[in-house]
């Protein structure tokens, strides 16, 4: 394999408007995915931007940003396009999704979300963690996958995904953590496969892979990282930004 990680941050966040850009511990949020992603070690690092604060805000970290099309409906969408503009030759055959509001994002989970792609016949590999409680199994906000992992086994093969409690039944629940690595070959397909029903149903672009055939492996991880998608989100990744500080001095 042959990795490249492109991380997709835009202003125009319905939730949280501005999110790349909000300060945690003094420095804007793109700036520590960047760090954790450098810090992984696996390949070459680019934001995949649309907005000009961004990109310099990018450059002020020391990373690479790629200017790409404003209108284009989703991350994967820009994730591609960046990857053709810095990689045209397509040395890169292997393309990492990371979300750009996982400020918290461990490094080794880059590693181990490639690790489905072992396996030839995966075309998307991503992640998922236990859930922890009935009120994390009954979040919209938390989209689960289902799946089933042998005994001892890290990895299985993704079924479907929804914002219910899936499967029914007792045994345990998974958290789908949205971070991706691509064949590059899939990526292609993917952004190039219309929109699918169950993708309008639940509102989750991975079931256009499903839909379209694509087979998704899951490693599993202990924990899903935090993400920042609210003004409490915001202000929760700043006290843990705090209480790293102060337990550093």
């Amino acid at each position: 394999m042959n990795p490249i990680v492109i991380i997709p941050a835009r202003m125009a966040s319905s939730r949280l408007p501005g999110k790349p850009l909000a300060d945690i511990a003094g420095r804007p949020m793109i700036a520590h995915v960047l760090e954790r992603a450098l810090a992984a070690g696996i390949g070459p690092v680019a934001v995949a931007v649309c907005d000009a604060a961004v990109a310099e805000a990018v450059e002020r970290a020391g990373g690479m940003p790629v200017m790409t099309d404003p209108d284009l409906p989703s991350g994967s969408d820009r994730v591609w396009q960046a990857l053709e503009r810095i990689d045209p030759a397509g040395r890169h055959d292997i393309v990492i999704n990371l979300q750009g509001d996982l400020p918290e994002v461990k490094p080794d989970v880059l590693h181990r979300v490639l690790q489905p792609l072992d396996d030839a016949q995966v075309d998307i590999a991503t992640l998922a963690a236990p859930v922890r409680d009935a009120a994390e199994a009954a979040a919209e906000s938390v989209v689960k996958v289902a799946c089933a992992f042998d005994s001892g086994a890290d990895v299985a093969r993704a079924l479907y995904f929804s914002r219910m409690p899936v499967p029914w039944g007792p045994g345990p629940l998974w958290h789908h953590v949205g971070i991706y690595a691509y064949r590059r070959a899939a990526l292609q397909r993917f952004v190039s496969t219309p929109e699918s029903p169950l993708e309008r149903r639940e509102r989750l672009e991975q079931l256009r892979a499903l839909e379209a055939g694509m087979r998704i492996g899951c490693a599993r991880i202990a924990h899903a990282p935090f993400g920042v998608d609210t003004p409490a989100d915001l202000e929760r990744a700043r006290a843990t930004a705090r209480q790293a500080t102060c337990a550093l001095t």
